[in-house]
């Protein structure tokens, strides 16, 4: 885990991302206090995903599209940001638990919403299969059979979602996304679950592998708060929609090379 502190607008790139978008009515003070009542937003920071968010490989510090809304909604509620990094969506769930902070990036699952507060999803991934390019499954319905052995990050979107959907197949759980990408390679398991993206370009650099075609799951990212604070949920609620709306969500996501992610519709 990675503390890194940054104040309003220091974050690189963030001024530019934000020129042309519509502005906000600044909130009141008690969203603030409500969000941080410590002073200090404590980010939290998934490494796990990189669609949201990746090491600087100059700097190691944070950076990509959940950065970049961290930031910006801590220029606007006039607080510095602590961010603090993970390498699995388990571990961040599991420090929230623990009040390890104040504001996160998560795929919306009923299990994380016992315990979190969520905005609609400002992003819209997959969840989908690597195997081997020898192996026999080729739909996305073939996996859950007898026999067949999954691997998953522990506690990611898609181990939950799963751990519901699976009926046949056994889940073989990782610490972390990558480390199931190995745990799958190393121990002969017949398929791997994670987000499309980091999948395809894992299959790309190894012609040994395919993706499966399809997905088993939507997986709606969206920002995310301790329960008992609700009186800041309406506020974050129509920032997220308005990051949406003017560009922002997609501007980020192209600055940190991830375009192909979609950028999710208007909340009803």
């Amino acid at each position: 885990m990675l503390e890194v502190r940054r104040r309003g607008l220091a974050l690189g790139g963030l001024a530019v991302l934000s020129s042309g978008m519509a502005t906000a009515q600044t909130p009141p003070a008690e969203i603030a206090t409500a969000l941080a009542p410590g002073g200090t937003l404590r980010v939290a920071i998934n490494f796990g995903n990189p669609v949201l968010a990746q090491p600087d490989p100059a700097t190691g510090a944070p950076r990509g599209v959940s950065v970049e809304l961290a930031a910006e909604l801590g220029r606007r509620l006039g607080l510095p940001i602590r961010f603090i990094t993970y390498d699995a969506a388990g571990k961040v769930t599991d420090a929230g638990r623990r009040g390890a902070w104040d504001l996160c990036f998560l795929a919306v699952d009923p299990v994380r919403a016992q315990g979190i507060l969520f905005s609609a999803p400002y992003v819209v991934i997959e969840g989908t299969y690597l195997v081997p390019q020898a192996s026999p499954l080729r739909a996305i319905e073939d996996v859950d059979r007898p026999g067949l052995r999954v691997a998953v990050g522990r506690g990611s979107a898609y181990d939950l979602y799963l751990t519901r959907a699976l009926r046949s197949a056994e889940l073989v759980r990782a610490p972390s996304s990558p480390e199931a990408v190995e745990l799958f390679r190393r121990d002969r398991l017949d398929a791997v679950a994670g987000v499309k993206q980091p999948l395809v370009d894992y299959a790309r650099a190894h012609p040994e592998m395919r993706v499966i075609p399809g997905r088993f799951m939507v997986i709606e990212q969206a920002v995310g708060i301790p329960q008992g604070r609700d009186a800041a949920l309406p506020w974050l609620r129509a920032f997220v929609e308005e990051m949406k709306a003017s560009g922002f969500v997609a501007r980020a996501l192209a600055a940190s090379g991830q375009a192909d992610a979609a950028v999710a519709p208007a909340a009803g």
